[in-house]
């Protein structure tokens, strides 16, 4: 074996070589073109018989590059107290409630893993006004949007301490549901699964107004924020080649990995974010 090691080893100044030549290639025409090129490689290789087996996932690591990455457009200080304080609140919410009946429950990893997702969509990607986006939240996740409306001033402190108590109006129901808040949340999103499915289907439709000449959706995005546990529904992946067989570049999930579901750990050998990439590539 050591002997077959060494007879396929290339020299390391001639691999030094061919590492140099991409730096440079990279430096002076930039990393797409770059990208490009390793691509005709490879199709060329594959004529020539060269074809190997790739890997169904890509190493773990950030996919932008630290020099590529623009200043944050934010006040990074305000915004981690902010969402310091969510978390607080959100914690302080769910404890109360089951302190005062004991048997409510509520979910309190969920928000306390996502926090910063929801506080920088919020900040500084999810779009109001006259051409809203459409947002698809976690259901597990409710509280912390209820804390932040709280500290908006959208809800009073009479309303957090009823938190799944809405039966004679008044209190916040434990999932996202228009029927029983309809001046709160856009969809329904618990059960679980159901949010991922339906963000699919609505830029779908969403496409399909624009394409008719009904609406002009073009600067409306969808955003569906998910944990990973709830990727396990079969609702949260049946429509995934629709997506892609559809273009729909109006959507983007957004997956929580925090590992961790009611019944236990969210799958069971550590390498979830791998088998989401195999599973979303595989869908095209």
């Amino acid at each position: 074996m050591s002997n077959n090691n060494n007879k396929n080893k290339i020299p390391d100044e001639e691999r030094q070589e061919w590492l140099d030549s991409l730096d440079a290639l990279i430096a002076h025409w930039g990393a797409e073109k770059a990208a490009t090129l390793l691509d005709e490689l490879e199709k060329h290789a594959e004529q020539r018989s060269l074809k190997r087996a790739a890997l169904p996932y890509t190493a773990y690591r950030n996919s932008v590059p630290l020099e590529a990455q623009p200043p944050y457009p934010g006040d990074l200080r305000v915004e981690e107290r902010v969402t310091a304080i969510l978390r607080w609140n959100a914690l302080a919410m769910v404890m109360r409630a089951n302190k005062a009946y004991g048997d409510l429950g509520g979910h309190i990893a969920s928000y306390a893993s996502a926090a910063e997702i929801f506080e920088t969509g919020f900040n500084h990607f999810f779009q109001g006004g006259d051409t809203p986006d459409l947002v698809y939240c976690q259901p597990h996740s409710a509280p912390g949007l209820y804390a932040r409306a709280f500290l908006e001033g959208r809800l009073d402190e009479s309303a957090l301490s009823r938190y799944r108590q809405e039966v004679g109006g008044g209190g916040l129901s434990s999932y996202p549901h228009p029927w029983l808040m309809p001046d709160f949340w856009q969809f329904p999103t618990g059960s679980m699964g159901i949010g991922p499915i339906s963000a699919i289907y609505n830029a779908r439709f969403m496409r399909y107004l624009e394409a008719r000449g009904i609406a002009n959706t073009s600067r409306r995005h969808v955003y569906g924020i998910f944990g990973d546990g709830e990727m396990d529904e079969p609702e949260s992946i049946g429509a995934l080649s629709l997506a892609a067989r559809e273009n729909l570049d109006n959507l983007t999930f957004i997956v929580n990995c925090n590992l961790q579901r009611l019944d236990g750990p969210v799958r069971g050998n550590g390498q979830v974010i791998q088998e989401f990439e195999g599973l979303f590539r595989g869908a095209g």
